[in-house]
């Protein structure tokens, strides 16, 4: 898969994606993440990207045509999906993240003052989208929660593909609680349950504990998981919850 980032700051994209789970994709050829920078399209000596708005008002805002060269310098692939990242644009979530980690090549251009020239919107037509309802100084942060969350959903990248299965919100649930050793710290026992080496029962255990935590903490989630076509396993689960007074 490629990442074609379109940024002003193309070390940040470069100096996050060289490390962790990332930069080993990009070493197993997983993926590639390039950057292209528009103040390279500029002429003057200043290599402006952004002027006073038109009607007055305050801060700056990016200019048409050093991004639409980027954006047309990017060898395209067949199957690729050019993304705007803006805090006007549709939330993103894991099926969002499902969804764009089919695509070949995904092409992210990222913002920085008070905006785009709304041509850039007109001319290019990206999918637009926003990583939660707050604003950012840049979209360089959107971008790597793009790269980061549909990476790790390619098969390969993780130590075991089915790693991304159980992750929160793949199924409209959180995760189930961790642990490791010690089996005892500070007085905080891990559950017999997990130590009981019965696969069966840790793997019930577990989708209680996802279910009974998304109740909690994610009402929201909790109710689409609700109306989704629940396993006869998850039933059984539902009800033990709720006679227990747990949900």
């Amino acid at each position: 898969m490629r990442f074609d980032v379109v940024t002003l700051f193309p070390e940040l994209i470069e100096t996050y994606c060289s490390c962790s789970i990332i930069g080993r994709a990009q070493k197993q050829d997983l993926i590639s993440v390039n950057t292209v920078n528009p103040r390279d399209f500029t002429s003057d000596k200043h290599r402006s990207v952004d002027d006073t708005p038109y009607g007055g008002g305050a801060g700056m805002v990016l200019m048409c045509d050093p991004f639409f060269q980027s954006v047309d310098s990017v060898e395209k692939q067949e199957n690729f999906e050019l993304i705007m990242l803006t805090p006007q644009g549709e939330t993103y979530n894991q099926e969002l993240a499902r969804e764009l980690s089919k695509k070949d090549q995904l092409i992210l251009i990222c913002g920085h003052y008070e905006g785009f020239d709304e041509r850039i919107r007109e001319g290019l037509k990206p999918r637009e989208i926003s990583i939660g309802d707050y604003v950012l100084t840049g979209g360089e942060l959107g971008a790597l929660a793009i790269i980061d969350s549909t990476t790790r959903l390619l098969p390969g990248t993780l130590g075991k593909d089915e790693s991304a299965l159980h992750d929160s919100f793949s199924c409209n649930l959180l995760e189930y609680p961790h642990y490791t050793k010690p089996a005892e710290y500070r007085g905080m026992k891990v559950p017999d349950v997990l130590l009981s080496g019965n696969h069966k029962e840790i793997d019930r255990y577990r989708r209680k504990q996802s279910i009974k935590r998304t109740y909690e903490r994610r009402p929201d989630l909790f109710k689409i998981f609700e109306k989704t076509e629940l396993s006869k396993e998850d039933k059984i689960v539902l009800k033990e919850l709720k006679l227990s007074q747990e949900i």
